[in-house]
C-alpha cells in the first residue's frame, strides 16, 4: 500500500510524457487490446496473486476479449509513477497517493472500485520504552514520507496535541521498513501490513496508534485512467469481474475460501492464521453492494476534504497550487470538490454497480 523527496520532479516530467506514452497502451497481443494494472504487496491487495494463478483474471479478460496483464512491482510509490507515465493502466493506490500523484500531476483518473479502508492495517510503532503515543515526542519516525503512513501520523499527533515539528521524519521505503526497525538508532515506524504485523513480533515493540482510530479515511482503491477508461469500458468490466469473484471466493470460510487465503498469505510471506489476521484489520469490501454504498457516501466528500487539506499543507497538490482546491475532484451524484474546471480524480459507482446488479 501505500513518495520520496524527488516525487514532485518525477511527477512533473512523468505526467508531460503521459500523452505520448498512452498511444501505446493498447498495444495488440495476438490480435487482442492489452492493458496492464500494477500492484505491490498489500494484504487487501493479495487477491491479485491468486486471481492470476487460478486463471480468473484471464477467464475475464476472454469473456470481453482483451488482454489483462497483472504485473506485481516491489515498490509501491514506484509501481504509482509507472501508473502516471503511462505504462500501465491502472494501478493499486490509495486515496491520497492517487489525489497527490497522478490526479495532481495532470493524469485523470477514475477510481474504478474502493476495494477496502484501512481499520487497523497501519500502524504507529515504538521501539523499547516508549508504551505510548506520547513518548514519540522528539523521536525520528521512520515511514514512507509524504504517503499514507505520513497522514495517520499527523491525524495520531492531533490527538495528543503535538505538531510534526515535534517529530523528525526519516523516508524509508516500504520494501527497506522491517529491515530498517533491527538498526539500533530506529525507535519508531509507521509501517502497514504485512510489514507491521511483522515488526509487530518483535517483543520490544509497542504499537501506540492505528488506522482504526481514523476508519474510512485510508481507502486502497483500483484506478485507471480516464481516458482508457472511455476507450476501453471493456478493461474496467474484466477487472472490476475478475475482483469481485475472487472477493466471493476468499469472503467464504470453506474449503476453497481457506485455500485461497492460504494461498494468498503464503504469497504475502506469512500462512492462513497470519494473513487471517491482517484480514481482520482490513475492512474489506466483499460485497460489492458495500462499496457502492461507500463510494455514494457523503463521508467520501469529508475523507477527501481532510486529505486534500493535509496535501496541500505538505505541498503536494503541485508548485502551482495556491489553494486545497488546486485539484478538482469529483463523486457521484454530480458533488464536486475543488476546482470544477480541473477535475483529475473522479470517483465511480458506475461498474461496481454492474458487479452488485449481476450485469458484468
Amino acid at each position: 500500500m501505500r513518495f520520496a523527496h524527488l516525487r514532485k520532479l518525477m511527477v512533473t516530467i512523468l505526467a508531460s510524457c503521459t500523452l505520448v506514452l498512452f498511444g501505446t497502451a493498447s498495444a495488440h497481443a495476438a490480435d487482442k487490446p492489452k492493458y496492464k494494472l500494477a500492484w505491490t504487496i498489500y494484504a487487501g491487495w493479495m487477491p491479485w496473486t491468486y486471481a492470476v494463478d487460478k486463471g480468473i483474471v484471464k477467464k475475464w479478460a476472454d469473456k470481453y476479449g482483451i488482454d489483462v496483464e497483472v504485473v506485481q512491482l516491489n515498490d509501491y510509490i514506484e509501481s504509482i509513477n509507472q501508473y502516471t507515465a503511462g505504462k500501465f493502466e491502472a494501478v493499486m493506490v490509495t486515496n491520497m497517493d492517487a489525489l497527490t500523484i497522478p490526479a495532481a500531476g495532470g493524469v485523470d483518473t477514475t477510481v474504478l472500485i474502493n476495494g477496502d479502508f484501512s481499520n487497523g492495517n497501519d500502524g504507529i510503532v515504538l521501539k523499547g520504552k516508549g508504551k505510548k503515543l506520547a513518548d514519540i515526542k522528539g523521536q525520528k519516525v521512520n515511514l514512507v514520507e509524504l504517503s499514507v503512513s505520513h497522514y495517520l501520523l499527523a491525524r495520531a499527533l492531533e490527538t495528543v496535541k503535538m505538531k510534526e515539528k515535534d517529530i523528525t521524519v526519516v523516508n524509508t521505503s516500504d520494501a527497506d521498513i522491517v529491515a530498517a526497525y533491527k538498526s539500533a538508532d530506529v525507535t519508531a515506524l509507521v509501517p502497514w501490513n504485512p510489514q507491521l504485523s511483522e515488526i509487530l513480533k518483535n517483543p520490544d515493540a509497542t504499537e501506540v496508534f492505528d488506522s482504526s482510530k481514523i476508519p474510512g479515511e485510508i481507502i486502497d482503491m483500483t484506478v485507471v485512467n480516464t481516458a482508457v477508461l472511455k476507450k476501453a469500458p471493456e478493461f474496467a468490466k474484466a477487472i472490476t469481474g475478475a475482483w469481485f469473484e475472487t472477493m466471493s471466493i476468499m469472503s467464504k470460510n470453506d474449503a476453497k475460501g481457506k485455500e485461497a487465503r492460504e494461498y494468498m498469505g503464503k504469497a504475502s510471506g506469512t500462512d492462513l492464521a497470519g494473513y487471517d489476521a491482517q484480514l481482520k484489520t482490513t475492512r474489506m469490501f466483499y460485497d460489492p453492494a458495500e462499496a457502492v454504498k461507500f463510494t455514494e457516501s457523503a463521508d467520501l466528500v469529508k475523507t477527501m476534504d481532510l486529505v486534500r487539506t493535509f496535501s496541500f499543507d505538505h505541498g503536494l497538490l503541485g508548485e502551482g497550487a495556491k489553494t486545497a482546491d488546486a485539484v478538482g475532484m469529483e463523486f457521484p451524484g454530480g458533488k464536486t470538490l475543488g476546482d470544477k474546471n480541473n477535475i483529475k480524480l473522479r470517483f465511480s459507482s458506475e461498474y461496481v454497480s454492474m458487479a452488485a446488479k449481476g450485469k458484468l
